[in-house]
């Protein structure tokens, strides 16, 4: 598939996640959900009930174990897919592109969290805190039940920006590499990350090499939205000099971001829309402080639009470079 041919399925996938958003049942990656839950609670010894497993409780038992599910949950289906899909475009092309468009765009949260985010910014402007808190709850993992009203709109932001990259572009940028296939790894990658991620007791080792892969794949799609973000930013007053926000934030902030991807993503982003994120978080009810992301006021809830506007032009200009990009390449090609 060529660049130009995988941009315009691409486009029309994005158009159906625009139209229809997520599938409300019956969606892949909540049954590769399921099954990786399956595959944590027999593998990981901390909560397994097989004799022979809680043998394996030590830091490296517990890493290789997760490493050995971590196989299990994905190299089966992601050479069974490729394999589908190879066949039929042997023998049934039409359908292979349409099976690629269709996984592309269940790979594709876009619509799914505006509407997430919206529902939060909502219930903000309709002073329902109880209900923005817990609407909230549904796309982080921060716990929120402390959370005044603009610390929830800053965290709204955050998922919105670093969600963006995740479910988006990073969708986007493997089509781009590998077709269906690697977007579908890509994701169940990251549904892994999300699930097994955690550094607490039950999973600071069983994650740790789901969460490490999470991070490689993530790695080039992160950096290439900050810098569509910065493309987008405007010139502001920092350090008594008019610079770009984006990437002045992005530059020199981001290092210090616990996230090796997240912190490219939200400090670009909050420096395009010329606001500062959220100064900390509640994590296992403690409060624990967090680097500096962004410039100029404290974001509250009038930022939430516009960091979903920054997004959405964001994917148009990254659709743009890819759609010039390949047609670059074709006319190379061509002559």
């Amino acid at each position: 598939m060529t660049l130009l041919f995988s941009a315009f399925f691409a486009t029309i996938a994005l158009l159906l996640d625009y139209r229809l958003a997520e599938p409300k049942r019956f969606h892949p990656l909540v049954g590769f959900g399921n099954w990786a839950n399956w595959l944590q609670r027999r593998l990981n010894p901390q909560v397994s009930r097989y004799r022979f497993i809680k043998r394996f409780h030590s830091a490296g038992g517990q890493f290789w174990l997760g490493v050995f599910a971590l196989l299990l949950a994905l190299v089966p289906l992601y050479f069974t897919l490729s394999a589908i899909l190879k066949l039929l475009q042997v023998y049934l092309p039409w359908l292979a592109l349409l099976a690629e468009i269709i996984l592309l765009y269940l790979c594709i949260g876009g619509r799914s969290l505006q509407q997430h985010v919206l529902a939060v910014k909502q219930a903000l402007e309709n002073d329902d805190l109880p209900a923005a808190r817990q609407k909230l709850s549904w796309i982080v993992s921060r716990e929120t039940s402390q959370l005044d009203a603009q610390q929830v709109a800053q965290a709204n932001i955050e998922t919105t920006l670093e969600n963006s990259s995740d479910a988006v572009f990073a969708s986007l940028f493997w089509f781009a590499i590998g077709g269906a296939p690697l977007t579908l790894l890509h994701r169940w990658l990251n549904t892994l990350d999300a699930m097994w991620g955690y550094k607490n007791d039950q999973f600071l080792y069983f994650g740790r090499a789901a969460a490490k892969l999470d991070d490689v794949m993530n790695y080039i799609p992160a950096r290439l939205t900050a810098l569509c973000f910065c493309l987008l930013s405007s010139r502001f007053l920092i350090a008594d000099q008019f610079r770009n926000a984006a990437w002045f934030c992005w530059r020199t902030q981001a290092q210090h971001c616990a996230s090796p991807n997240a912190g490219q993503v939200m400090t670009a982003g909050a420096g395009a829309l010329y606001c500062r994120l959220s100064e900390g978080a509640y994590y296992h009810g403690e409060w624990q402080q967090k680097p500096l992301m962004g410039c100029g006021d404290a974001a509250d809830v009038d930022d939430i639009q516009p960091a979903l506007d920054l997004v959405a032009h964001s994917v148009l200009l990254y659709m743009a470079i890819w759609i010039a990009v390949g047609i670059i390449v074709a006319g190379v090609m061509y002559v």
